[in-house]
């Protein structure tokens, strides 16, 4: 996610913290710099222009204190006017005096609307809510059904009540005050490119459920086409936030960039993946922070906090700080680390120069899997005691996870680099909420 800008910025940042004095020659060369790579991000021309000019007046105006180098203070200036770019503050979803609270997705067909219902569902729900999912997309085949599929993987129910998209709508509110759902989510129906008709659909629904919070969801895949169909949609409709989906697949960023100045609405969510988990609240400052390569620790923590469980993350802190961390420890990260999605995310919260020491071009998803089936192959003692693994055990092994004896010896050669981590990191003696970063293996 955001490759090209963090590695773009990465590269302005690391020459900017060497420079000596600030000059306009250097602060022109920077602002070149920053304009490309923006540019190159497909992020607006007119914002990438003022962007800079803002950038480069306050660079231009600054005093250097003494314990700072004129660098970091272009830096700073830089990492302000991301943060401002982005939006500052989170965005904070407006709930009803009298339940239900009604959020409104609305966006163009294939933007992701559908998936990101059940997403925000199950999210609600692990917060304590009870929502009620609210199809109205009569035109697109299987909609309704999908949603409903959605619903059962996540155990919210879904309004599948028959009838006009006006009639569906009241029947909903009604059917949730009756049985108690404090929100409900109403995914409306899209058009490859907006027309008359959805619009005016969208109106009379906005009329008649009076939203709480109108979502517009947009594909962060099209970059300048998302910035301006949210226009068109704000213009028509009016929104209170933006989800940007396909947010995994997107290296440019041009949308994250660009659509809140020419909106004027905050950034509420980032989709990031295709599981139902993958759903990240939208940090301004902290996307700013992770752009320009200082990493994200804080949602790194979070994001650990959230999944890891505490009993198993106290036993096995204290068998790496007794090192005595086993290929059954090993099999426990593997699990906690699919809890956690997509490798490639987490990379995304590290600090710039650990980031690139860790990637890995070539990670494969299914990895993970063939290394669980590996370990689970083997029986409790091997687990225990990897020494004894021979050439006729991870024969053996191999057979019976239906992989090759090398990719066997590239695991235990995995594990064996992760122990010799875990042992520097017992001697260590880290800060409990750092020490569980770490104990993801």
């Amino acid at each position: 996610m955001l490759d090209q800008l963090q590695d773009g910025f990465g590269k302005i940042v690391k020459s900017l913290r060497g420079e000596g004095k600030i000059t306009e020659s250097n602060i022109r060369e920077s602002m070149r710099n920053i304009r490309r790579v923006l540019l190159e991000a497909d992020v607006n021309y007119k914002i990438v222009r003022e962007f800079t000019d803002r950038v480069q007046e306050k660079a231009l105006g600054a005093d250097v204190a003494k314990n700072l180098k004129p660098g970091q203070v272009i830096v700073k200036i830089i990492s302000d006017e991301l943060k401002t770019l982005l939006g500052r503050n989170p965005y904070r979803m407006k709930t009803a005096n009298t339940p239900p609270t009604v959020i409104m997705l609305v966006g163009l067909q294939g933007c992701g609307k559908t998936t990101l219902s059940g997403k925000l569902a199950k999210k609600l729900k692990s917060e304590g809510q009870r929502p009620l999912l609210v199809p109205v997309d009569v035109y697109r085949p299987a909609a309704i059904e999908q949603l409903a599929v959605l619903g059962k993987q996540i155990d919210v129910p879904v309004f599948t009540e028959k009838g006009n998209v006006k009639g569906r709508v009241k029947a909903a509110i009604s059917h949730a005050r009756k049985n108690n759902h404090d929100t409900i989510i109403i995914d409306t129906a899209g058009r490859l490119h907006i027309d008359k008709n959805m619009m005016s659909e969208l109106q009379m629904i906005k009329k008649v459920v009076s939203p709480n919070n109108i979502i517009f969801v947009a594909d962060g895949l099209t970059g300048q086409d998302a910035v301006n169909t949210g226009q068109e949609f704000q213009a028509q409709i009016g929104f209170d936030a933006i989800v940007l989906t396909k947010m995994d697949s997107d290296t440019k960023g041009g949308a994250a960039l660009s659509i809140v100045e020419s909106t004027g609405k905050p950034i509420y969510f980032l989709s990031t993946g295709e599981k139902l988990e993958d759903l990240e609240v939208f940090h301004p400052e902290r996307m700013a922070e992770r752009i320009l390569g200082m990493g994200d620790i804080i949602s790194l923590v979070e994001k650990v906090q959230s999944t890891v469980d505490e009993e198993a993350a106290a036993k096995l802190e204290k068998r790496i700080m007794q090192q005595q961390f086993d290929l059954e420890d090993y099999l426990s990260q593997i699990k906690q680390m699919k809890k956690m999605g997509p490798l490639e995310n987490i990379l995304e919260m590290l600090p710039g120069a650990f980031r690139n020491a860790a990637k890995n071009p070539q990670i494969d998803p299914r990895e993970i899997d063939r290394m669980e089936a590996i370990i689970l192959s083997m029986t409790r003692h091997e687990r225990r005691k990897p020494d004894i693994l021979n050439g006729s055990r991870r024969k053996r092994i191999a057979a019976g996870s239906g992989t090759q004896v090398s990719d066997v010896n590239r695991l235990i050669k995995q594990y064996n680099q992760v122990k010799k981590l875990t042992k520097q990191i017992g001697k260590m003696r880290l800060p409990k909420n750092l020490a569980s970063v770490f104990k993801m293996g």
